[in-house]
């Protein structure tokens, strides 16, 4: 097919498009674990059976995980209805009441949306209301709203409008210099300014760049990177062009886990499509800039998520750290200089160029910007993915988003993944910021949040997450291989009641050799949940130690 050139785009972005009831049913990995499949189908024989001029389509994920199979129904000059929970016989029952006899199917509709505080896209032109939805989409703004298979569909929602204006009227410059106005910190966990990665790496001297796409994504309990690639693959391939550019990379890759099936056949899609549309391969729109992508997948190693342990698994060597500097963004892969984001990260970029960073800088508070899509798992009454603006309570979270406890009460919420740390149901009025995390004991990582409530034991807890560590350790160095498998030894024998308080200061004592000796974050924050717990629950602690020794001070 000929290749697309800047007007081709505009046109493509403007092509009227029929106004028709349509059916949409989410089709992501928690979607069709829940059965989306069988419904979607029923759904489309009983259309085609009625004779009914309805399209039944496929989209991403909308974040309400908990309630899938989702079907939403879209009847011109009629609000927009929900049903969860969908089976096959459900589906035919909407068509039977809703799309033919006119009523609204009430025992399957849930709440929408926006009643669940979730704020659609819109047009974001400036930050939610004070007092509206607590949600606020930028990563996920096509998540749920578009088929993430179709390039039309992103084009029609201002896709590739960023990259039209970088190979038009944009230079590298301009680009990094909205990146820093905007204020993006890197959303991997790390939170290292994306201006300065991308500036660092564009000026490194070396025979040629790379972008990497790290959807390495192993956190327990987090999916938000796979939901996006799943919901709008589109977006992240856009953030990896314009970083090929400004870089002046040839060459992107996306290191994806060969446990996301789903993930990596939608990126594949994007890919081809991109390409035969001009958007990859040589002369991008007409431009002397070329640049293409391609898939690499991952084996599920947690250190991979480590930038020089993937460089070293894209390289086909064992994916271990190696001691930094230098930092990729000199001497990457193949010693190359190489600039490695995440999905959310790449997810923000496009949107930044369209709107302009002083847009982006305008959400949040402080030196973190913009949102953060999180996970909200656990013992929770609605789990599922929320993107909320920085500065938002984890109260606000798990509380009004999330509808609190779905038993009992909340008793802690672990941010960061098996490398945060547990904070307490008193501190949940803390902002969620890089710098107001790390002062709790805790991290922001790539967004897993899991709640606990009052039947959880927070020893039992940091013991699985450090059992976790200690098994993902690539055992390079011994800060992490030694001092992890010593402080797992320790907590069990104080989770078993057979510890004193000699084992609480070792368990002290061996954090804080790792944290300051080990060679990457893995070893480096893997104390965080023992030393969280230890500070914010000592009576637990004090409870399992053995009855003759006096209570540890902890």
């Amino acid at each position: 097919m000929p290749k697309l050139t800047p007007k081709d785009l505009d046109v493509l972005r403007a092509k009227s498009v029929v106004i028709k009831t349509t059916i949409s049913v989410g089709l992501s990995s928690c979607g069709i674990a829940a059965g989306a499949e069988a419904a979607f189908a029923a759904l489309g024989e009983e259309v085609k059976a009625r004779g009914l001029d309805i399209s039944v389509r496929r989209v991403g994920c909308a974040g309400m995980c908990s309630m899938e199979p989702l079907v939403e129904v879209a009847v011109p000059g009629q609000p927009t209805v929900m049903y969860g929970n969908v089976t096959a016989d459900d589906a035919r029952k909407i068509i039977a009441e809703h799309l033919v006899g006119g009523k609204i199917v009430k025992a399957l509709q849930v709440q929408t949306v926006n009643e669940l505080a979730v704020c659609a896209f819109g047009d974001n032109s400036k930050p939610a209301p004070a007092g509206g939805p607590k949600q606020y989409r930028i990563v996920m703004r096509n998540c749920g709203v578009i088929d993430p298979e179709s390039f039309d569909e992103y084009v029609a929602r201002d896709g590739y409008q960023a990259v039209k204006f970088a190979l038009t009227d944009g230079s590298s410059d301009a680009i990094i210099e909205q990146l820093r106005i905007s204020g993006l910190r890197g959303r991997g966990g790390a939170g290292f300014p994306t201006h300065m990665k991308w500036d660092l790496t564009r000026k490194a001297v070396g025979e040629e760049r790379f972008i990497i796409c790290n959807a390495d994504e192993g956190d327990p309990g987090a999916y938000m990177d796979r939901s996006v690639l799943e919901g709008d693959p589109h977006a992240v391939l856009e953030g990896m062009i314009l970083g090929g550019f400004t870089i002046g990379a040839k060459l992107g890759i996306f290191y994806i886990r060969a446990e996301y099936p789903l993930a990596i056949e939608r990126v594949e899609k994007a890919i081809k499509q991109a390409r035969a549309n001009g958007l990859l391969g040589q002369n991008i729109l007409g431009s002397t800039f070329s640049f293409d992508c391609e898939i690499r997948l991952g084996a599920g190693a947690f250190v991979c998520g480590e930038e020089t342990a993937l460089i070293a698994s894209v390289e086909g060597k064992r994916g271990t750290p190696r001691p930094r500097p230098p930092f990729p963004s000199v001497k990457g892969l193949w010693d190359q200089p190489t600039m490695i984001n995440n999905v959310e990260t790449l997810a923000n970029i496009a949107q930044i160029i369209n709107r302009g960073g002083a847009w982006f800088a305008a959400i949040g508070i402080g030196k973190s910007t913009g949102t953060k899509v999180f996970a909200v798992t656990g013992k929770v009454k609605y789990s599922g993915l929320v993107e909320i603006p920085m500065g938002t309570t984890l109260r606000e979270i798990v509380m009004d988003i999330g509808g609190g406890a779905a038993e009992g009460n909340v008793k802690a919420v672990q941010t960061g993944g098996p490398s945060g740390g547990m904070i307490p149901a008193n501190l949940l009025d803390t902002p969620v910021t890089y710098e107001h995390l790390q002062q709790l004991g805790s991290i922001m990582g790539s967004g897993g949040m899991i709640v606990m409530d009052d039947r959880d034991s927070v020893v039992d807890l940091a013991r699985f997450y450090l059992e976790f560590c200690v098994d993902e350790s690539c055992g390079k160095c011994a800060p992490c291989r030694i001092g992890g498998t010593q402080m797992q030894r320790v907590l069990e024998k104080i989770a078993e009641g057979k510890g004193d308080d000699t084992d609480v200061a070792a368990l002290r004592r061996i954090a804080q050799a790792m944290q300051k000796a080990s060679l990457c974050a893995l070893g480096q924050t893997a104390p965080n949940p023992v030393l969280s717990a230890m500070k914010y629950f000592p009576k637990e602690f004090e409870s399992r130690l053995k009855k003759s020794t006096p209570a540890a001070a902890v």
